[in-house]
């Protein structure tokens, strides 16, 4: 089955999708991205993802490329060409082709809209059953990290030095030892008191879609939880830790550097958690708004 992709307007064979070489996407990373789940045929929190996408677009001062409503059957479409059941759809929009040049173009310029989709079987991911370790990283990204942009260098280069330490992710310390988030996920620990601790949102960290959902969970469950800056150190001595995100879910960490999480094993909280988010992924439960 041929892969299909999306490009300012068009359906076309994945090999020859493309853009112009003035994209400012292309040169200056002047564009946002969202990453939506799908897991059955469903899009997971499809509108909390189109909603933080208008926040991006309108963070950087940038244009819808259509109507939402109009994205959404793109979306779906892209999906049946691709034969799509589970993985992801991932879509960027850019500020447009123009001139090379620092200053906004004219808003006469159309946003640029790019769709692809992967697939991803989450059923035998050992990483669920089995855990992962992580690695801290310098925190070098810039001031507004709140916002879902393409400008992921920092974030490429705390990921490769997790891939050659043999880790899943690296977590980024701030200067004075806090844990901030992933390189492409939040970062959570359970503390000594059973309870749930990940990083407030604010500029410092993107609020994964992922992230809301297990906190609405958690309050659903009565399991307590805490946002709160917490330290490396902190994390070090915590019972559990995990990642999320739109395709690691709640990965289980057993080990951060060289440290071993609670007994090496994913934690039975992790575990209950990851169980109540395949089911909302599953369309078998809600959650409250």
């Amino acid at each position: 089955m041929p892969r299909y992709c999306y490009v300012n307007g068009q359906f076309a064979p994945h090999n020859e999708g493309a853009v112009h070489i003035e994209d400012r996407g292309y040169q200056f990373a002047d564009g946002v991205y969202e990453v939506v789940t799908v897991a059955d045929g469903r899009l997971v929190d499809e509108g909390p993802h189109l909603d933080r996408l208008e926040r991006s677009l309108n963070e950087l001062r940038m244009k819808m490329p259509m109507a939402r409503k109009v994205l959404a059957l793109k979306m779906r479409e892209l999906m049946r060409l691709n034969g799509l059941r589970d993985g992801l759809v991932y879509m960027q929009v850019t500020r447009g082709v123009a001139p090379r040049n620092h200053a906004f173009p004219a808003d006469s310029v159309p946003s640029s809209l790019v769709m692809t989709t992967k697939k991803m079987n989450f059923a035998t991911m050992k990483k669920f059953t089995d855990g992962v370790s992580v690695i801290s990283t310098p925190d070098m990204r810039w001031a507004r990290c709140d916002i879902k942009t393409t400008s992921l260098l920092p974030n490429c280069l705390g990921k490769q030095a997790a891939v050659e330490a043999g880790a899943y992710e690296g977590w980024m310390i701030t200067e004075d030892g806090m844990v901030t988030e992933g390189t492409s996920s939040n970062a959570w620990i359970i503390n000594k008191d059973g309870a749930l601790v990940t990083r407030p949102p604010g500029n410092e960290i993107l609020n994964g879609i992922t992230r809301q959902t297990i906190l609405a969970l958690a309050a659903e469950e009565g399991i307590p939880f805490e946002e709160r800056a917490f330290s490396l150190e902190e994390a070090y001595e915590a019972r559990e830790a995990f990642v999320s995100s739109a395709t690691s879910f709640v990965t289980p960490v057993v080990k951060i550097d060289d440290k071993a999480i609670g007994n090496g094993k994913p934690g039975s909280l992790s575990e209950r958690l990851l169980g109540y988010y395949k089911e909302y992924a599953a369309g078998l439960r809600t959650r409250a708004a």
